[in-house]
């Protein structure tokens, strides 16, 4: 990653990604390289921050450690928005599964349709493989809802974690926003 590249997303002269439509346009993902660690974990770091202090589970110097002691560039994809810095993921095969693990979104591109574009583009291919998808979520993360939405459900959990499994070709949950009911509606 290009040193002028920041955690916002933002490089030199240049901002985050445009919030346009609430569909992601121009993204791609490009392997990950050693000399991406420092950035993933200073992402992880900010995007993790509100749910850690939640918990009680903040530690400054930890949040990244962690990253950098699990920070496998050979399963790592870096996702660029626009040709900027924008997030990444990881994909690693285990036994009869595949772990999804850091996946992190700048916050300057979340909630426009990224995640789901990114993850619907990951599941296809181990549908394909016909491998189940594992992964844990802390609790309480609004993430969890995002992987609800693609198949996922709870497998187990504890004072911290949500772990959640998706089955090959489960199905996307399409959620339907509820209307209230018009004042001038006839009863």
């Amino acid at each position: 990653m290009d040193a002028r590249t920041r955690v916002d997303g933002s490089q030199a002269g240049r901002g985050v990604p445009s919030r346009g439509p609430a569909r992601p346009a121009g993204w791609a993902l490009r392997p990950a390289g050693a000399d991406d660690v420092a950035v993933i974990a200073e992402l992880r770091a900010v995007v993790m921050r509100p749910d850690l202090e939640r918990l009680g589970r903040f530690d400054e110097h930890r949040v990244r450690q962690r990253l950098r002691d699990s920070f496998s560039p050979r399963h790592t994809s870096v996702l660029l928005s626009e040709g900027l810095f924008a997030g990444c993921v990881t994909l690693r095969p285990a036994e009869e599964a595949h772990l999804l693990e850091h996946f992190y979104l700048v916050p300057g591109v979340q909630g426009r349709g990224l995640g789901s574009a990114v993850l619907r583009t990951l599941l296809d291919g181990t549908d394909r493989d016909g491998v189940p998808v594992r992964l844990n979520v802390l609790r309480g993360s609004a993430a969890r809802r995002l992987y609800e939405r693609h198949g996922f459900t709870v497998e187990a959990e504890d004072a911290v974690d949500v772990f959640m499994v998706r089955p090959p070709g489960a199905r996307a949950v399409r959620t339907v926003p509820v209307r209230s009911p018009s004042s001038t509606a006839p009863a």
